[in-house]
């Protein structure tokens, strides 16, 4: 470990671009704002300058993403924590080693088309309700707060609708009855539709903390315990990449953030685009570090709506690690304009 962290140490020092590995990471919808950091990363020379090659992978949601990991047909995932709580439960062992997002920031929105039937959770009951893929963080999260508002979810019957376009249409045709949405989409049915009901919406502090009681960490890169260790060079390397960015995000302006970012996964609108980005920002960790509170209420959410994590006793200290985060250098300085 002591060669790994000096090495970083000659790269963040030098300034050097030369990448000494390679990794392939999944993203779970690489037009998902709460993915940002990772897509921004590469755009900035992060990844580059922190000593990697990365090569990212778009799939469509975070079950796709777990799987490959999994598979081995991936290094790492970017997707959302409570992933590597749930695949606990089934003794598997993954680890999450750097957080983006101290909130899930996903919003339950009512399809324009069936406004007039759906006013609560509880007439979900009977509905078709669209996730991003079946398995994933949508999934379970539409799960949880069904049975918090009394509704059995075996009564719902749940979609994968993707992210981005696909999803806006899903909602908009009124193909599915509702749906949990991320940005930017989330906030281009709210721009389009004035009077669109949503069920709930965990995109501000103050709103997560009402449906969950505390933070509860979304976005994260995430592997297999095995990798992680067989490639503590790599890891390093990518932590220092993300903590490095998100300190670039919280010291420059939403249109600096989004100058940076690439043209098709802005789209056409792009003031909607910077709308959305300015309702994410605050979603966005100044550290990286996992707050052990957060991961408990991860476990305790996964707890009421899985049965197999309920009965599995994980101790979510394991689910997790902040090493890498705790061993970026002091003189990691976010990157150059």
């Amino acid at each position: 470990m002591r060669m790994v962290l000096g090495l970083m140490a000659i790269v963040l020092s030098s300034g050097a671009a030369i990448a000494q590995s390679k990794v392939t990471i999944a993203v779970g919808g690489s037009s998902c704002l709460c993915y940002l950091p990772v897509v921004l990363a590469r755009e900035l020379g992060e990844y580059d300058r922190a000593g990697v090659s990365v090569d990212l992978v778009n799939l469509r949601g975070g079950s796709d993403t777990l799987t490959a990991v999994l598979s081995g047909s991936v290094d790492v995932a970017t997707g959302y924590f409570d992933h590597c709580v749930e695949i606990a439960a089934r003794k598997q062992a993954l680890q999450s080693f750097v957080v983006f997002d101290r909130y899930p920031g996903e919003v339950v929105i009512v399809s324009p088309v069936h406004r007039a039937e759906i006013g609560s959770f509880s007439d979900l009951a009977g509905k078709t309700v669209g996730v991003t893929a079946p398995g994933s963080t949508s999934d379970f999260f539409l799960k949880f707060l069904l049975k918090k508002s009394g509704v059995d979810p075996a009564m719902v019957s749940v979609i994968g609708i993707g992210v981005g376009a696909t999803a806006v249409a899903a909602v908009e045709q009124g193909l599915v009855d509702a749906a949990v949405m991320v940005d930017p989409s989330a906030t281009y049915l709210q721009g389009k539709h004035s009077d669109l009901k949503v069920l709930t919406d965990t995109r501000s502090e103050r709103d997560a903390r009402s449906v969950f009681g505390a933070d509860y960490p979304g976005g994260a890169l995430y592997s297999t315990m095995a990798w992680i260790e067989s490639h503590e060079k790599e890891a390093q390397a990518l932590t220092v990449a993300i903590v490095r960015t998100l300190a670039w995000i919280h010291s420059h302006s939403p249109e600096e953030i989004m100058a940076k970012m690439p043209s098709d996964l802005i789209g056409k609108d792009r003031e909607l685009y910077l709308s959305a980005l300015r309702n994410t920002i605050p979603m966005f960790s100044e550290t990286g570090r996992m707050d052990p509170k957060g991961a408990e209420v991860v476990l305790s959410v996964f707890s009421q709506s899985s049965p197999i994590v309920a009965q599995a006793h994980i101790d979510v200290s394991k689910t997790y690690t902040n090493r890498f985060v705790d061993h970026v250098a002091a003189g990691a300085a976010p990157a150059e304009k």
